[in-house]
């Protein structure tokens, strides 16, 4: 049975250069699915030295470059995170993508919103090199010194979320600007939690589409069916489609991204 065509697929904080990033098993999400648009909503790199990725990261940044060519018929958007703000040049270099701060796109005569949710979390916002310092170079190392499963660093990741409220302190401001704008539907990431909250006063919708450092990562898909928040399940035998693009192709674009992986780049704030 052939899968079902999405409008929109929706998937947020990879983390690319973290040891917790699920970057093979978001790539067999792509690979798997079909959808008209692809939007990346934010903190896709965990910082900007480029020097942390690994194989499988690098593997799906080219995927996504043969994704973007206008002969795949698939609209590729990246709307900036927190972490990887400042990529909107070296982006468009590495893997021809336009960035966004904000995408806004019509389905179905609703008017949707596509933002990372960073500017509704005062924290960030009016602490941006203690978030940098702390909640970012601090937070890397300990996935260094944690044990294969990131048992310690996911527990800190979900107490992180709960301590500053993130999830309801997005909720109400990503919502409040769906009202503005006039939008039926907003989709955010940023909290790492995935979450569907109504508002039925004015008949808004909002998203979160989790993140893909955790044990149970989760993707949104926009259709004929309506919005649906998913969860990967890895299959029993273990397959991984992510490693379908052979070396060549990996040393290749990995090779063509070297001058990016210099000093200029390393320990940017964000």
């Amino acid at each position: 049975m052939a899968p079902q065509a999405y409008d929109t697929l929706i998937l947020s904080d990879l983390h690319l250069g973290a040891d917790m990033s699920r970057a093979r098993e978001a790539l067999r999400v792509l690979r798997e699915n079909q959808y008209r648009r692809l939007i990346l909503l934010g903190d896709i790199f965990a910082d900007l030295n480029f020097g942390r990725l690994k194989k499988e990261h690098w593997k799906f940044l080219g995927f996504i470059r043969k994704l973007s060519n206008p002969k795949r018929n698939v609209e590729v958007i990246w709307v900036e995170g927190n972490h990887d703000h400042g990529l909107a040049e070296i982006m468009s270099h590495l893997v021809g993508v336009r960035v966004y701060q904000e995408y806004q796109w019509e389905y179905q005569g609703l008017r949707h919103i596509a933002v990372h949710g960073h500017q509704f979390d005062g924290f960030v916002v009016s602490n941006v090199r203690v978030s940098y310092l702390i909640g970012t170079l601090l937070y890397l190392q300990l996935q260094k010194w944690d044990s294969k499963n990131k048992t310690l660093t996911r527990f800190l990741d979900r107490l992180n979320t709960r301590w500053l409220r993130l999830s309801p302190k997005v909720a109400d401001g990503a919502l409040a600007h769906a009202r503005h704008h006039q939008a039926a539907r907003i989709f955010c990431g940023h909290t790492h939690a995935a979450m569907h909250q109504h508002d039925q006063e004015h008949g808004i919708d909002y998203f979160n589409c989790g993140a893909w450092i955790d044990a149970h990562p989760t993707y949104i898909t926009v259709g004929e069916d309506g919005v649906q928040i998913h969860e990967f399940v890895e299959r029993p035998d273990g397959d991984h489609l992510g490693e379908e693009q052979t070396d060549s192709e990996f040393t290749e674009f990995a090779g063509e991204a070297e001058l990016l992986e210099d000093g200029e780049y390393e320990g940017v704030a964000t």
